[in-house]
């Protein structure tokens, strides 16, 4: 005797896993461009410490620019209810 079980194919697992990509890849553009500023900004305050660097950014009143940390208390995963 041959025992088969048979699934339902539920088309809501299909759409749970595009979600599940739609957020990993909102959660990843979102790293790539925290990462950007923070490399404009390191760019930015390597430059105000050279000489030339200090005379054109006191000439502009640029000073150095702070590096984008996320808060304690966003850096929880957010909880999605279904």
């Amino acid at each position: 005797m041959l025992l088969q079980e048979r699934y339902p194919d539920l088309k809501a697992n299909q759409s749970f896993l595009r979600l599940q990509d739609s957020l990993e890849g909102t959660e990843n553009r979102i790293a790539v461009e925290r990462k950007r500023y923070n490399d404009a900004v390191q760019i930015l305050n390597t430059y105000i410490r050279t000489f030339f660097g200090r005379l054109f950014a006191l000439l502009a009143g640029i000073t150095q620019a702070d590096y984008y940390e996320i808060p304690e208390a966003e850096k929880a995963v957010p909880k999605v209810k279904f």
